[in-house]
């Protein structure tokens, strides 16, 4: 119990039996106060939902209900009858000489991080938007490091979702990538948008049922990733999950986990329009992220969706008019003498190569790309040329297409930026694999730059504040793209801060209903302008700029959830005649 000092009068105790119910300002808080049945209740007077005054709510046997939503709060305890309306605080009271004494700051029954924790957990369960918003802002508030709630996310979208890795997990992952170059606040906003999809993802999905690991542990690491890619190619899941768990739980690190599921993911061409090698990627991320000891929770959700993709070399697109599966594979025959034929050979990009990649002959790229083998190119050397031609794909898209069509280089696009990140990470040969096929699309997508969309010419006279403010009113208005292009371009031109370009994009980006593409658009064009010399990065940020302003804007449904949530968490008033709902 709290010691006497720390109690205020609160009203007079006859006031309280004639009026039923009373609101009082105790130390900067607005706390409600009820007689019922005999006994004296305080509560804070803001309805923890959406802050409506509870003093204007409803008691009976009871049981407090506020009138905005019908939230229900059992008044002695505070506990709620509702999981979407969170518990509302109550306050120690105490009767001296007829006035009515309450504690304002009691002790809580629990750390804040520890209470947010658990209400993240409510919120994915339930799928609840607000809860999840006012969790993640709860929590860093509180001192927790972003890693916490994207770990709780990361676990229950494995864990709750039978067919595994998705589009929320992606978003999340993504969203945890770019959080330095974010602004403080929109940190918050990134980690909400990542939750909400995987709690979306997950609702009404039955959960994911592991299968064990198999005893021999100690079998050879070349013969697990044998069985585990003979078990994809044969689409059994629960094998492939056996193989992959004995091969976590043998200890294997992360370079070894990571090339076994990227080598199955390009046993076959450009699987499920690259999403699967797409998620093979972000699952390692996120494991980056979260720790590789959470390996065994978070690899094997990759399992089903490899299994089951379907394959591009089963599409018409791959075989007709030119059998490009075909090409590919007497290639990937002779991958392993072309590889020993560049050993110790040390590879420079010929200054043609991005015109070839860009051009209309799949053959001379086909050659171009095995030429670079057989003189000593790595996989990720190669992976970074063909992102980039992806990336120019995206930037130079021509908006006399169908806008369906951004879609298509778009999953060019991440899949080769994924192509590049696991190159990087295992430097695995099968990842040529994905290399070609990365480049085969950016073939396939060539007549979305017919004719292309120019990229934005040099002016370094530009005025990086105006152009900030061109981009800013690009996303407010549909049709805007290529003034969105130009205006990124004019920022960088004129001496603007990188930094504070990628900023306002994820800004802007964290701001609208986005899409899964959406998100995986800026990141990526994020992770592959980061490293890249100047004139390039200009060029992907281009496109990003231009794939924002075409998918915006939106009706920005989930950016008013959260705001209302930051506003309550700061104590404001979002109930009244004032307020901007």
């Amino acid at each position: 119990m709290a010691s006497e000092d720390r109690f205020r009068p609160a009203v007079d105790l006859a006031d309280l039996r004639e009026s039923g119910r009373e609101q009082v300002a105790l130390d900067g808080r607005s706390i409600a106060l009820f007689d019922h049945e005999g006994s004296i209740r305080a509560v804070d007077n803001a309805c923890p939902h959406m802050g409506f005054p509870l003093v204007r709510g409803s008691v009976d046997e009871g049981v407090l209900t506020c009138h905005w939503h019908h939230a229900r709060f059992e008044l002695s305890c505070g506990d709620t009858f509702d999981p979407w309306a969170d518990d509302v605080r109550t306050y120690p009271v105490e009767v001296r000489d007829g006035t009515v004494y309450v504690d304002p700051d009691p002790d809580p029954d629990e750390p804040p991080a520890v209470r947010w924790s658990n209400r993240l957990g409510d919120g994915l369960e339930q799928n609840l938007r607000l809860v999840v918003a006012k969790s993640v802002i709860g929590l860093l508030d509180a001192g927790a490091e972003p890693t916490e709630p994207l770990s709780t996310g990361v676990r229950f979208g494995c864990r709750y979702r039978r067919d595994g890795w998705g589009s929320g997990l992606t978003i999340l992952t993504a969203m945890a990538n770019v959080l330095p170059d974010l602004d403080p606040d929109d940190r918050k906003r990134a980690l909400y948008q990542g939750l909400v999809h995987v709690a979306g993802d997950a609702s009404g999905e039955p959960p994911q049922f592991e299968q064990d690991a198999l005893g021999a542990t100690d079998t050879d690491f070349d013969r697990l990733r044998s069985w585990f890619r003979e078990n994809v190619e044969v689409r059994d899941p629960d094998g492939a999950e056996r193989v992959l768990r004995t091969a976590i739980a043998a200890g294997h690190d992360d370079a070894e986990l990571a090339g076994m599921v990227a080598a199955a993911a390009t046993d076959h061409r450009y699987l499920d329009t690259g999403h699967v090698l797409d998620f093979v990627n972000k699952a390692c991320e996120a494991l980056d992220h979260v720790g590789w000891d959470r390996a065994d929770e978070v690899l094997p959700s990759l399992v089903r969706g490899l299994a089951r993709a379907d394959r591009a070399e089963e599409s018409a697109e791959w075989r007709r008019p030119i059998d490009l599966a075909d090409t590919l594979d007497d290639v990937f025959a002779d991958l392993d003498d072309h590889v020993a034929a560049g050993a110790g050979e040390t590879w420079s990009s010929p200054d043609d190569l991005l015109d070839t990649l860009l051009g209309d002959d799949p053959h001379v790229i086909v050659d171009a790309l095995t030429e670079a083998i057989r003189s000593g190119a790595t996989p990720a050397e190669l992976a970074d040329v063909v992102a980039f031609a992806a990336g120019t794909r995206v930037a130079r898209f021509s908006t006399t297409n169908e806008f369906g069509d951004w879609n298509t280089v778009h999953h060019t696009f991440t899949y080769a930026n994924a192509v590049h990140r696991l190159a990087e990470r295992t430097g695995a040969a099968e990842l040529y694999r994905g290399v070609f096929d990365a480049a085969v699309n950016v073939y396939l997508d060539r007549f979305l730059n017919t004719p292309p969309a120019p990229l934005p010419d040099p002016t370094p006279d530009a005025d990086p504040a105006a152009a900030l403010e061109t981009l800013s009113a690009a996303f407010d208005a549909e049709g805007r793209v290529n003034d969105a292009g130009r205006a990124a371009a004019g920022f960088l031109d004129g001496g603007g801060d990188p930094a504070r370009l990628r900023r306002e994009l994820g800004g802007a980006l964290l701001r609208e209903d986005a899409g899964f593409h959406t998100y995986q658009a800026l990141e990526a064009g994020f992770e592959q302008a980061a490293t890249r010399p100047p004139e390039e990065a200009r060029t992907l940020l281009v496109g990003v700029a231009r794939y924002l302003a075409a998918h915006s804007p939106t009706r920005r449904e989930r950016e008013q959830t959260f705001s209302i949530a930051a506003r309550l968490q700061r104590g404001e008033s979002v109930y009244g005649e004032d307020a901007d709902l």
